[in-house]
């Protein structure tokens, strides 16, 4: 059976041979991995990446003492790492700028973002990590950022609601992570979780930017009929979502996978940019804990960011990682029947929960 390789496969595969470093390979590596048909004929190829990738992880080639590293990669941050997608002055870099304290190069020239750049949103006094990426463009992708989308938490696709333009950009950057395996879903999903064919799944919010723009309403109307999540109206606020656990329509493009949420926002006048970071928290399911020393009110000012489900065992171990051998119990106040009631360590917390632990020694 003939492998029918991609271009974008043959693409990587350059790459991988023009390739530098063990970072620069691994990135390419994976590129291939994703971009290669899954069929009987390319089973021998697919095992042999694999092999590749794991003898470059456990035996680096560089000389000894030598430092590399992934350019594209962004240490997680925060409650979960937000990671946007976008062609060249669609508006990313002025929303992460508006949101964050992230020193972002805003420009009216293409390409005025070079590298990733973090900075920290809050949604209330919980920080999400957003990172502005260089721009792509459909027919010219560096292999090594693709691993960036497909490790972070939630990918960003922003489009430029006062462009001509705007329905050719949403569906390049569509068409980018189609080509490299990945389908988009509006739910929380694992950093590596699959469909039955072998598609990536990858968490996604669609976003059109500069919205105060005249004519910009018409353009998101006509967005949120073709790629908007299915059964959703447009709030008053701008918004078309659903919640993180609404499956995809039959109607939904194949490109995409399934129709995700959908907002239009401003940075200039800051519409819609709270709505807009209170979905990202509710789709990264995680909650908000603080902690209480026994005899002292609760330190409501940084709260400890747990995933949904978690529980006192979970929590004494953000605390510290010894504190699980000691934990004798703990006191609860908000998801407990009564306030202070003493719970197990197996007792689930809810999101604005006050915890008291008690330990031994």
């Amino acid at each position: 059976m003939p492998a029918n390789l991609s271009p974008e496969y043959k693409h990587a595969d350059e790459a991988y041979r023009a390739a530098k470093t063990d970072a620069e390979r691994i990135a390419c590596l994976e590129e291939m991995l994703a971009c290669i048909p899954k069929h009987k004929g390319t089973e021998k190829m697919q095992a042999d990446l694999k092999t590749r990738m794991a003898k470059l992880r456990e035996h680096p080639t560089g000389h000894a003492g030598a430092r590399q590293r992934d350019i594209f990669h962004v240490e997680p941050g925060g409650a979960g790492q937000v990671v946007l997608l976008g062609l060249p002055n669609c508006g990313k870099s002025a929303l992460v700028g508006k949101l964050s304290n992230a020193k972002v190069t805003v420009t009216d020239y293409p390409f005025g973002t070079h590298g990733p750049v973090p900075g920290m949103a809050h949604h209330e006094d919980v920080p999400i990590q957003l990172v502005d990426m260089p721009p792509i463009t459909p027919g010219s992708v560096v292999p090594g950022m693709m691993g960036t989308y497909r490790n972070c938490d939630i990918v960003l696709i922003a489009v430029d609601l006062a462009a001509p333009d705007t329905l050719e950009q949403l569906e390049g950057c569509l068409e980018v992570l189609q080509d490299r395996n990945m389908l988009l879903v509006a739910r929380r999903t694992g950093r590596d979780e699959r469909d039955a064919e072998g598609h990536q799944l990858r968490t996604a919010v669609i976003v059109g930017t500069k919205d105060d723009v005249p004519g910009a309403a018409d353009t998101f109307e006509t967005l949120r009929e073709l790629y908007g999540s299915a059964g959703a109206s447009p709030s008053q606020d701008g918004s078309a979502g659903a919640s993180p656990s609404q499956e995809g329509s039959a109607g939904a493009s194949p490109s995409q996978g399934e129709r995700v949420p959908m907002f239009s926002v401003s940075a200039n006048t800051g519409h819609n940019l709270t709505d807009l970071l209170a979905h990202l928290f509710r789709t990264l399911d995680v909650i908000r804990v603080y902690c209480k020393e026994p005899g002292k009110p609760p330190d409501m000012n940084v709260p400890f960011i747990l995933p949904r489900g978690s529980t006192i065992s979970d929590m004494a171990t953000a605390v510290h990682r010894e504190f699980p051998e000691r934990l004798k119990h703990a006191c609860v106040w908000g998801s407990a029947k009564f306030p202070g009631q003493q719970v197990q360590r197996d007792h689930v917390l809810a999101d604005r929960d006050i915890v008291e632990l008690h330990l031994t020694g």
